[in-house]
């Protein structure tokens, strides 16, 4: 099967909130998309979104391409690339195949480089109460 590349133009935007705008919910879009308003819920695309310098975003976001100029605080799952300019503020958490930080960004955020989802750690038994007692008998 032949992989298809992704041509994102980000003059060719096919949704946007301005800096007036402020939306709680769930959004999914097709093309591209920009948020220079305030946004809180949960995003699910494979396309590009765009964080404009003024956008606020507090929302689980699972994206093809981002691109961050403004604030998110949430997860972020990338399949393609996300991309932190230096306005950027991310703060939680970052799984993406590529990830970008340009100097002057802030990042609060636990990044993981990779296109699988992560794995939850096994618990350690819980060694029996007589092999922990080691003091003496009376």
């Amino acid at each position: 099967m032949k992989e298809r590349k992704r041509d994102f133009d980000e003059a060719k935007i096919t949704g946007f909130f301005d800096k007036e705008t402020e939306i709680n919910g769930d959004l999914s879009f097709k093309g591209s998309f920009r948020i220079d308003g305030r946004f809180k819920g949960k995003i699910n695309s494979d396309s590009m979104l765009t964080i404009g310098e003024g956008g606020k975003v507090e929302a689980d976001i699972k994206i093809g391409y981002i691109v961050i100029d403004g604030e998110i605080r949430g997860s972020v799952q990338a399949t393609d690339k996300v991309e932190v300019h230096a306005n950027g503020r991310v703060i939680g958490s970052i799984i993406s195949p590529k990830l970008l930080v340009e100097e002057g960004a802030y990042l609060e955020a636990n990044c993981q480089t990779t296109d699988k989802a992560p794995q939850p750690r096994p618990e350690r038994p819980i060694q029996e109460k007589k092999d922990m007692d080691t003091g003496p008998k009376i």
